[in-house]
């Protein structure tokens, strides 16, 4: 999610103390829509690992790099021991690949540990002061906030298609919020999760972000912090680690999107397909966790919608990102600019964390479908809005689907 922030806070090293800024008021009041995939510093090379696109052995204790991502990775220039033993953490913009057809992410097998799971918070904060002065569209009164409630564990059992995303940005180790979705190319066997763009993609001012990671259920057992410091791996992901092979988002938002601001925030959605870590038993993530959202690209009208159930991993106070948590509310109209399409927004109290998690609603057959994803929220954390999913979602999710068609 990107909110509006009427301050910013710096960070140094981890575990070291933030620093907040206040600013003027009247700056607040037009203040920055900013990224709330939360983050922090890296975790650096002591998580490390062996780097492959699948995590398979090769039966000499080597690991099986598929040659259509040694190909791309030496087309671009990037040397695979040399990306397993930390030259992913480069982030020099002439090396950051952008464009849409190049999305590498070799797994680095265990980066993603308990402790750098846990520790992914919320980024450092910019202002831009003209994000909200444009709406000149269709706007509806804001909501009143909508206290989020916590998803009771187990996880699995009441929310399965809900995970985290984990992936490291110029800004640290981040996180956001996922849902598993059906895949027509693969029916009851899809490997596929619904996110936002800005969860894979930093947008018109930088590219792909790094070892991309969906951990469905994460933290099953609703454990607390304090209670996570001694998990094992097997307890905050019990149903594995999964990593990103390909992952799509918008041309809007590659064009348009970036840290502050709601450039994009229409289309800021994005599909990851998912592999995982260790080779897996060869259950696809949907006969895994036994469930996947069917996806409406229909864009049903506000006036259309009784109710829409928002799901996340809010992390950004006062919340911590280690459990789940819900919002449901009648929608409303957001729209940033006359020219894009008018958003969903409704009442929530959900903060940073809870970006690209699903939004639930009664499908045309009844059933739950998902029909957005959260995006973009105020600092104050009264309400979220989300993308409505047309023809541009369709079109993304069809090309991660038709690419793996077959195999």
């Amino acid at each position: 999610m990107r909110s509006i922030r009427p301050s910013f806070t710096t960070r140094g090293h981890r575990g070291g103390r933030r620093r907040t800024f206040p600013l003027p008021a009247a700056v607040a009041l037009v203040s920055a829509l900013v990224l709330t995939a939360t983050a922090c510093e890296s975790g650096g090379a002591e998580a490390g690992g062996d780097a492959s696109a699948s995590a398979a052995d090769a039966g000499n204790g080597e690991i099986r790099i598929p040659d259509h991502i040694k190909d791309k990775l030496k087309e671009h220039g990037i040397d695979v021991d040399q990306w397993r033993n930390g030259a992913w953490k480069n982030w020099n913009k002439d090396d950051w690949l952008r464009e849409a057809q190049d999305f590498v992410n070799p797994i680095i097998e265990d980066l993603w540990d308990p402790d750098r799971m846990r520790d992914a918070e919320e980024p450092d904060q910019k202002i831009d002061e003209g994000d909200l002065s444009g709406d000149q569209g269709v706007t509806d009164p804001e909501p009143q906030p909508v206290r989020a409630e916590a998803v009771p564990p187990s996880y699995h059992e009441n929310a399965a298609t809900a995970g985290k995303v984990f992936f490291d940005s110029p800004e640290g180790t981040s996180v956001c919020s996922a849902t598993v979705v059906q895949d027509p190319a693969h029916p009851g066997k899809s490997n596929m999760v619904w996110t936002a763009g800005h969860c894979v993609h930093a947008g018109k001012k930088g590219g792909w972000y790094r070892n991309i990671a969906f951990v469905p259920s994460y933290n099953d057992s609703g454990r607390s912090a304090a209670e996570l410091e001694g998990a094992t791996k097997e307890q905050v992901a019990p149903y594995g680690v999964w990593w990103g092979d390909w992952a799509q988002t918008s041309d809007q938002w590659i064009e348009q999107g970036g840290a502050t601001g709601g450039d994009g925030a229409s289309y800021d959605f994005a599909v990851i397909h998912v592999t995982p870590e260790k080779g897996g038993d060869g259950k696809s993530l949907e006969e895994t966790v036994g469930a996947a959202l069917p996806v409406d690209f229909e864009a049903p009208a506000v006036q259309e919608m009784e109710s829409v159930t928002a799901t996340g991993y809010p992390a950004a106070p006062p919340y911590d990102g280690q459990k789940l948590f819900r919002c449901a509310d009648k929608p409303g109209r957001l729209s940033l600019a006359a020219s894009d399409p008018t958003m969903y927004r409704i009442g929530c109290t959900m903060t940073g964390g809870s970006s690209g998690g699903g939004w639930v609603a009664e499908g045309a057959d009844g059933k739950p479908a998902l029909v957005s994803n959260t995006s973009i929220g105020p600092v104050t954390a009264g309400w979220l809005a989300g993308p409505r999913l047309g023809e541009e979602a369709k079109g993304v999710f069809d090309a991660v689907s038709g690419k793996f068609a077959g195999r």
